[in-house]
Formats: C-alpha cells, sequence, structure tokens
C-alpha cells in the first residue's frame, strides 16, 4: 500500500468519525436537548453559549457540513479532491482551535464532544495536508 492510501483510509475514518460526533451535536442542538457529557458537566454550558452558533448557523451544523465536505473530497480523490480535503480540514482546525479558546477563556467551560471534534479535526488537517504534500501517482508514474 502507498503512503497516499494509508493517508486516504486514515482520512476516511477520521472524517466518518467526525461525521457521528457532529451529527450527535446536531441533533441535539435541535432536539432542544441536553448532551450527554463526562466528567465536569460543560457541553451544555458550551452548547448554549454564544459562540455556539455563527450568523445564526448552530456550529455543529458547520462542523457536520466540513466532515461531509471532506468525506466527499476523500471519495471523489484526484488533485482536486485532495486540495478541498486538506483545505476544509485547515480551515475546520482553525475554526476549532477558536472555539477551543472561547471554551476556555471565555465559556470557562469544557465540551467533551467539542474536544474529540477539534482532535478529529486536527488529525485531518495533519493527514489531509500531508497527502496533499506527497507527489501524487499520476505525477510519479510520467516521470518514470
Amino acid at each position: 500500500m502507498t503512503p497516499g492510501r494509508g493517508l486516504r483510509r486514515a482520512a476516511l475514518v477520521l472524517s466518518l468519525l467526525g461525521i457521528g460526533v457532529a451529527g450527535y451535536l446536531t441533533y441535539i442542538h435541535y432536539a432542544g436537548i441536553e448532551p450527554i457529557c463526562g466528567p465536569g458537566g460543560g457541553c451544555e454550558k458550551v452548547q448554549t453559549s454564544e459562540y455556539s452558533k455563527l450568523a445564526g448557523i448552530p456550529v455543529a451544523l458547520l462542523g457536520l457540513i466540513s466532515y461531509i465536505t471532506i468525506l466527499g473530497a476523500l471519495i471523489v480523490d484526484g488533485e482536486w479532491g485532495r486540495i478541498v480535503a486538506a483545505a476544509v480540514a485547515l480551515i475546520g482546525f482553525g475554526f476549532s482551535a477558536y472555539l477551543t479558546y472561547r471554551e476556555i477563556f471565555t465559556i470557562e467551560a469544557i465540551c467533551h464532544w467539542c474536544v474529540v471534534s477539534a482532535t478529529l479535526m486536527t488529525l485531518l488537517a495533519i493527514v489531509t495536508t500531508w497527502r496533499l504534500l506527497l507527489p501524487s501517482a499520476d505525477a510519479a508514474s510520467s516521470r518514470t
């Protein structure tokens, strides 16, 4: 297996896990129920904070759309697929870092689901960027 294939498979798994987490958070938002939360119990405080929406759109829904977009780009593959996957993951990473900052320093509560999502998006940013920087199979075969 080539490094690119292994990275693609890893990104597929990470994006599916992200869809699960963001899908759950989107569901609880629209269902109006409290999230299941681990020790510390800051999930409800974070989920109902002013930072839980961007321009009226739930951040969880934006995350879900991002993970689905990354998954779609991975399925399409090719150079544009790699570019889109990496770009969306890098933007998602930056936004997740901002939201984590807000959790810690503004909201003063931690949502464990949000930490998992931020971790998944960070890993996706690393994997998809690494994959983008690898020489493509087409380019490698044309050099031989």
